[in-house]
């Protein structure tokens, strides 16, 4: 995911990759989303790219190679790059992706840490070469998971009696859900047809409660109106 420099990022970077070795079926059935519209992708750079975990298993199970992106935190791009990626330290604001350089370029988890993500996707634009994809993958505002993120960041804790029973087992990391800014399925999509995109596609993955969202690994299905983590495809 992108985050901001010096976040709780850099403080919490070996928070992210544990949270997921608890919530495996979680893990992966995200990894399965992602690799969903990624299928014949060439040159993909990955926008806050994190520790590099999903490119690490989009490889290893999917044959999806995705070697350069972006990470602001210096504690999660220095364990990308030990997993073989080439990472620039910068957030995406800052950026120079060039003209007409990818293929693809991924966004996973990524727009709720990116403050501008209007400039974001048009630097996408900007940096896709005619026919390119763009693959913008969150956690929507006005999902389950989202309102219970909202309600944790508002309450500033996990362990408040409005939460209780209610979030799963291991729930992700407070540090990084105070940081985090999501935003609708729709909003994005308006963002992308501002920025120039057009036939948009959308799959959708953690159909379930966020409870019940670990049992299993779940494949993804077509449309956003069920899943807590929502896909958006786009062509330049």
């Amino acid at each position: 995911m992108s985050k901001k420099m010096k976040s709780g990022f850099d403080e919490h970077a070996s928070k992210y990759d544990a949270w997921f070795m608890k919530n495996t079926n979680v893990l992966y059935s995200e990894v399965k989303l992602v690799a969903h519209f990624l299928k014949d992708s060439q040159d993909v750079f990955s926008v806050g790219c994190g520790s590099g975990l999903f490119e690490m298993i989009l490889e290893k199970d999917f044959g999806i190679s995705i070697k350069t992106g972006l990470e602001p935190s210096e504690g999660m791009a220095e364990i990308a790059r030990k997993r073989g990626m080439t990472v620039e330290i910068t957030t995406v604001e800052k950026a120079e992706l060039g003209k007409e350089q990818y293929d693809t370029v991924l966004f996973n988890g990524t727009p709720s840490y990116i403050t501008d993500l209007q400039a974001a996707f048009n630097k996408a634009f900007a940096a896709l070469r005619p026919g390119g994809k763009i693959v913008v993958i969150d956690v929507p505002k006005e999902s389950s998971y989202a309102l219970l993120y909202n309600l944790a960041k508002a309450v500033g804790t996990w362990e408040h009696p409005l939460l209780k029973d209610v979030h799963p087992e291991d729930p992700y990391p407070i540090e990084f859900v105070k940081i985090a800014n999501w935003r609708t399925t729709t909003e994005k999509v308006e963002m992308l047809q501002e920025s120039g995109f057009n036939n948009l596609e959308f799959a959708q993955t953690l159909t379930a409660h966020p409870i019940y969202s670990n049992n299993v690994a779940e494949e993804p299905s077509e449309g956003y109106d069920r899943g807590d983590y929502v896909a958006i495809y786009a062509q330049k």
